[in-house]
């Protein structure tokens, strides 16, 4: 939608400083990657100020900026505001009102990008949908994806973050979702909360949020997200592979590095779909974009289609095949006990391989429950049968530990100080036959670990 410098000045209660016309055809905060026309707004970072990058985007032909108080003077056109933040959210409304199609948020503690995107590309079988671009999911990046609309779009699928109480809640503010989809609760984040039930609550204001029709699609599976069903006013849909529910798996079929095959028994009929991701998990993110698609009448030779043609996030599952005879699931974007569970116990059951092997970067933000909670992963990797595990950072010793205590020889258990020294480990370590799970949290940096692998041997990726 492009705003004319008046109207965007309007519509944040801004002081326009320069030609009121001109129309802007882009929004950024990044004077790097500012593209001419566009509206810059300097917001303020805990390690950056917009503000310096201002007489930058003019020289880029910025359209304008939107400045804070007090008085600068600046070479081009300025909206000046008391926080650039709040007019960028405040627009963001604005621009969401005008367009005034239907949102659905996603939100959760893992998995929330992947369903975004298999959500996505169902609805995208019937409808141009506005969506989320990667992971931005926070109070700068929703904002930003709300700005990028356009008037074609039909129906928008926003993924929403948090690492704090009331974070969702100024998001829902701000995009007024009509549906939400809840996909877990898990540890995570537990040194900003007092329990796991706090992180319930803090997810569950998305369902807060939501305005008319107010459709909630919740994981069943998880009694967490399954409570949130009692407070909630508006229609609840729910999606489950272990509990009863209105989209319920009857049957999952492991299809190796080929993803998984399942039959989903919803309305008296039961319905077969291919899924090219690995792990229990994706199932339970393919169930949800199902049950969103069927709600909004994309039929099942769409969504199935849908769910066939998807493809892994880079990091988020990726699997690379080397020349020289061994196999990396690139699953290192990030990691939390729940996940990295799931990914064990997927290889646990994985076939054809003759040697398994572990890399495990520390799982941060747990809080004082993190410790042990590395150890009951460590025990898990020991009875799913790895030959060797590599843990990656700071507390991912503890992963050791708890693999030493189910029965595995100090032999075979490592220790990586970094991303960089890890990445020679698995390179001397790794062999024709093996097959390398590699989970880590975004601090860790295991991605690096795989370039290390990329330099050393030859992939086979296109």
């Amino acid at each position: 939608m492009n705003l004319t410098l008046e109207e965007i000045s309007s519509a944040v209660g801004g002081v326009l400083n320069g030609p009121g016309s001109q129309k802007v055809t882009g929004y950024s905060i990044d004077s790097r990657t500012l593209q001419p026309g566009a509206l810059f707004f300097a917001v303020k970072g805990p390690r950056f100020d917009g503000h310096d990058f201002v007489q930058q985007v003019f020289q880029k032909n910025a359209a304008a900026a939107v400045v804070e108080e007090p008085t600068t003077t600046y070479s081009g056109s300025t909206i000046r505001v008391k926080s650039t933040v709040e007019a960028l959210q405040t627009l963001a409304t604005e621009v969401r009102r005008r367009w005034g199609k239907p949102i659905i948020g996603i939100t959760g503690s893992a998995g929330k990008t992947t369903t975004k995107e298999m959500v996505a590309a169902v609805l995208g079988k019937k409808f141009t949908v506005l969506r989320s671009m990667g992971n931005l999911n926070n109070e700068f990046g929703l904002p930003l994806c709300l700005l990028r609309v356009e008037r074609y779009q039909n129906i928008g699928v926003l993924e929403m973050g948090m690492s704090a109480k009331g974070e969702i809640r100024k998001l829902a503010s701000i995009a007024e979702p009509n549906e939400g989809v809840v996909t877990n609760v898990n540890p995570v984040h537990l040194e900003f909360f007092k329990s796991v039930d706090e992180i319930a609550e803090a997810k569950a204001e998305l369902l807060d949020g939501l305005h008319y029709p107010k459709v909630g699609y919740l994981n069943n599976d998880d009694s967490r997200v399954r409570a949130m069903s009692r407070k909630f006013s508006g229609r609840i849909i729910t999606y489950g592979i272990k509990s009863v529910a209105a989209f319920k798996v009857q049957q999952i079929q492991d299809l190796g590095l080929d993803g998984t095959a399942f039959t989903v028994h919803h309305d008296r009929r039961d319905l077969q779909f291919v899924l090219p991701l690995l792990g229990q998990h994706n199932v339970a993110n393919a169930l949800a974009a199902i049950a969103v698609g069927a709600t909004h009448d994309v039929s099942w030779e769409q969504i199935r289609e849908a769910l066939a043609e998807m493809k892994p996030e880079k990091m988020r599952g990726q699997v690379v095949k080397f020349r020289e005879g061994f196999a990396v699931i690139d699953d290192s974007y990030n990691s939390n006990p729940r996940a990295l569970s799931e990914m064990i116990r997927f290889m646990g059951k994985l076939q054809g391989f003759q040697r398994k092997i572990l890399v495990a970067g520390e799982m941060l933000e747990l809080g004082p429950e993190g410790s042990e909670m590395h150890r009951n992963c460590g025990r898990e990797a020991a009875k799913a049968g790895f030959e060797s595990i590599i843990a990656v950072q700071g507390q991912a010793a503890e992963i050791l530990e708890g693999a030493f205590e189910a029965g595995m020889d100090r032999s075979r258990l490592k220790f990586g100080r970094d991303a960089v020294e890890t990445g020679d480990i698995l390179a001397r370590t790794v062999r024709k036959g093996d097959v390398v799970l590699i989970k880590g949290s975004r601090g860790v940096k295991l991605e690096q670990a795989l370039n290390t692998l990329r330099a050393e041997f030859s992939s086979m990726e296109p």
